[in-house]
Parts: structure tokens; sequence; C-alpha cells
């Protein structure tokens, strides 16, 4: 049996309580030794509206300070559209917050973690691919690219509940990825952590000829860097090897 149990780092997570895909996708990627421990939080829906309501009271803080009464070593909120939905800064706004009730625990977002791989793997010109209704695909268009992005293409799949995107297939994924990347851009990344990724990374890298980031990837990604753990992971993507 291999020891995950947490030794070389212990990871916290805050993730929407409706959502199931993230912490199965946090497992298959975790080398030994890492653990993660997860704090959930409501998310009424994936919409402005639902998104607005789930951030702007204090459940963020108090998804952080539960989790920072543990022994952990970063801690992640696991929400990319949560954390680009006011525009350019608000992810660090998030982070702001959450350091607030940490103690000393460094802190991240999926929005932070997913610029900054986009910026590890010196890419310039993306597109992005989303499975949200076109408002809030949309405002990750501006997010991107008010963060010096060349966004050449943003594309939703117009899915209005949780339960419908966590219910969309790698296979469903991986065709509507090769069916909307724009040819021109250096990297694709892929939105929202109840979405299926990790399983069509390289799939996607070897077809596309291009880093493929998706919103999971990059957040564990993230609170491994966070953790101090610079592990190479093989089968999930171009980013997971640096």
């Amino acid at each position: 049996m291999r020891d995950y149990y947490g030794w070389r780092a212990r990871l916290g997570l805050i993730y929407m309580a409706s959502s199931t895909v993230m912490e199965p996708e946090f497992a298959a990627m975790c080398p030994e030794g890492v653990s993660f421990h997860t704090s959930r939080i409501g998310l009424p829906a994936p919409t402005v509206e639902g998104l607005s309501s789930m951030m702007g009271d204090d459940e963020t803080e108090r998804c952080v300070a539960e989790l920072a009464v543990a022994p952990l070593h970063a801690i992640v909120f696991g929400g990319t559209s949560a954390t680009f939905l006011e525009g350019i800064g608000w992810d660090r706004t998030i982070i702001e917050r959450m350091q607030g009730v940490s103690g000393g625990i460094p802190v991240t977002t999926t929005s932070t973690a997913s610029l900054e791989a986009l910026h590890m793997l010196r890419v310039e010109r993306i597109s992005v691919i989303t499975p949200y209704l076109g408002e809030v695909t949309e405002r990750a268009r501006r997010f991107f690219a008010g963060n010096g992005y060349e966004v050449l293409r943003a594309e939703g799949m117009e899915i209005a509940t949780d339960y419908g995107i966590g219910a969309v297939t790698t296979e469903e994924l991986y065709a509507f990825v090769r069916g909307n990347a724009h040819p021109d851009s250096d990297a694709v990344f892929i939105s929202c952590t109840n979405l299926r990724t990790i399983g069509a990374l390289e799939s996607l890298e070897e077809d596309l000829g291009i880093p493929v980031v998706s919103a999971n990837q990059a957040s564990f990604w993230g609170a491994l860097r966070l953790a101090g753990v610079r592990a190479k992971i093989e089968g999930f993507g171009q980013l997971l090897h640096i």
C-alpha cells in the first residue's frame, strides 16, 4: 500500500457542496505522501447571481478557519468562476480574505493558480473553454484578457446547473475542446472545478499540439507549489511535469 497520509504535504480544499469532480481528480493526481482535506461551501447555482451570493457572505472565511484548525501546508479555494467573478484582482481579494483567517497557512485560489500556470508555460494567446452560461463565460474571457492574455476564443457549454456540469463525460469534454479551441492558440484553458478534465489532458495536448491547462490540474499544481512540493507527476498534462 502506498502512503498518502500527508507526511510530505497536507492540502486544504474549499469546494462547492453540490460538486463531485475535484476531489476524485485531486486523489488521482496525488503523489505519495500528499493528502488533501475538504471544507464545503454552498453554491445556489453556477450563475452570476448564485456565485455572487456564495461569495458575498462570510462562508469563505468559515471554511478557511475550519481547515486552519488542522496542521495544513496550503489551502486552495477550489472554484474558478467564484474567484474571477468580479474581474481583475478579484482572486487577490479572495486571497486577502482567506489570509485573514488562515493562521499563516499559505493560500491560493483556482483562478490565481491558473494564471500562474499559464505564465509558467510562457504562453500568450489562449482559448478559454467553459461549461458555463454565456454571461459567466464572458466574465472568464475578460478576466484572462485583463491579466494579459490574448483570448482568441471563449466558448461555453451553456449548462445552467452544477449537477449538469458534473455529468459531462470525458468524451464530451474532449470533443467540445477539440471543436472549439482556436487553431492559433498557444494553449487552452479549461475552466470549472466540477468539470471532468484530467483524463483528457494528455490526449488533447497530443492532438492539439499545445499545452492544455484545466482548473483542477492548475489548482492542484498551485497548492503543491505553495506547500513546497515539486513532484513531477505523469499522465495529467505538461504542467505537472514542470
